[in-house]
């Protein structure tokens, strides 16, 4: 598994339609929380939220991103994007549209 040193580098390696996707997210958070940092860690995708980090990653099928606990209140937009088996991922298909609206809620929410 290659090593990644940047975010860029990181989206840069994926084919180009989900490498799109990524720095779409990639801008959302920058949009949105200028101050926020973004890194490698745990080999994928890392943005600073306030105190917290959300993690963005790349595989076949879809988007990943988590951890997804602590915004109750958006639940019901949630539960159609939760990874199967795991409680706190949500899955972002490629094969359908992202959901910016609800990717920049869950940002301002973990950043509050």
């Amino acid at each position: 598994m290659k090593k990644f040193e940047t975010v860029d580098e990181y989206i840069h390696e994926q084919p180009s339609a989900v490498a799109e996707r990524l720095a779409t997210i990639q801008a959302l958070f920058h949009e949105l929380l200028p101050d926020t940092k973004e890194a490698i860690r745990y080999q994928i995708l890392s943005f600073s939220v306030g105190s917290h980090y959300l993690y963005v990653s790349a595989y076949k099928k879809h988007i990943g991103m988590y951890p997804m606990y602590g915004i109750p209140e958006l639940e019901d937009e949630l539960a159609p994007y939760r990874g199967k088996g795991t409680k706190d991922s949500l899955h972002f298909p490629h094969s359908a549209p992202l959901p910016l609206d609800l990717i920049k809620k869950i940002i301002i929410a973990k950043a509050a």
